[in-house]
């Protein structure tokens, strides 16, 4: 046991470990067709709380090593603007409905959240916590925290949101009659954040270039508008 306590300290073990856990989640979900209840991350973040409960760490001691790939979050996300700006023509000629979109998804997606958790009876916190549930993780993370919900919480809560974006999705495009890739690469931008975008490009490059820009741009909003939004409903 003290050989294990010494050994779990190393940081280059959790960072191996989170690692081996995706490859393999990434094997199961493409044995299963690649549907969004088996999504990679999803899959790897419970197999991760097992093996956690099972060898008796703490959370802070894997974070030791998981760090590190929680630090390529970022420069993943701005990598996205590489397809984007190969599609810089259509943006700029769809700026104003692609701003429209991203405002009205933005408040959208926060106020119904908070509304339909307040009718539940959550409290304030927890309502809090799942207003940015539609926005990629760490910027869930950091706008939970800044007004005071628990950010642990919410970065789950945005998982759930991405996977539930990516199944319904297709079906709301065969309802709608939805065909251009652009249109459903930004709706699953703008619901599913960076899981929908990573969706998107298996619709192509043109779809995962504008999931990209809608994540991002949605982000950006729901980060400015939600302190402005949350003393309005009462919060």
């Amino acid at each position: 046991m003290e050989l294990w306590t010494h050994f779990q300290n190393f940081p280059v073990l959790w960072l191996v470990v989170t690692l081996l856990v995706f490859l393999f989640a990434s094997w199961i979900n493409a044995k299963a067709g690649k549907t969004p209840f088996l999504h990679p991350v999803l899959v790897s973040l419970s197999l991760i709380i097992v093996v956690l409960e099972l060898v008796d760490t703490d959370y802070a001691t894997y974070m030791q090593g998981g760090q590190y790939i929680h630090l390529l979050l970022g420069p993943a996300v701005v990598a996205l603007a590489v397809p984007l700006y190969d599609n810089i023509a259509t943006v700029k000629r769809l700026l104003v409905p692609l701003l429209v979109g991203c405002v009205c998804g933005a408040v959208v997606a926060s106020v119904s959240a908070i509304m339909i958790g307040a009718w539940f009876g959550l409290n304030d916190q927890i309502l809090l916590t799942l207003a940015p549930k539609s926005v990629t993780s760490p910027i869930a993370i950091a706008i939970a925290e800044k007004m005071g919900g628990f950010p642990s919480l919410a970065a789950g809560l945005v998982l759930i949101t991405g996977a539930m974006g990516c199944l319904i999705a297709p079906f709301v495009y065969k309802l709608l009659g939805i065909e251009d890739e652009s249109v459903k690469g930004f709706v699953l931008g703008v619901g599913a954040h960076a899981m929908g975008t990573a969706f998107a490009f298996e619709y192509g490059m043109v779809a995962g270039a504008f999931g990209g820009l809608a994540m991002g741009m949605t982000g950006a909003f729901t980060a400015f508008l939600l302190p402005l939004l949350v003393p309005l409903l009462g919060l």
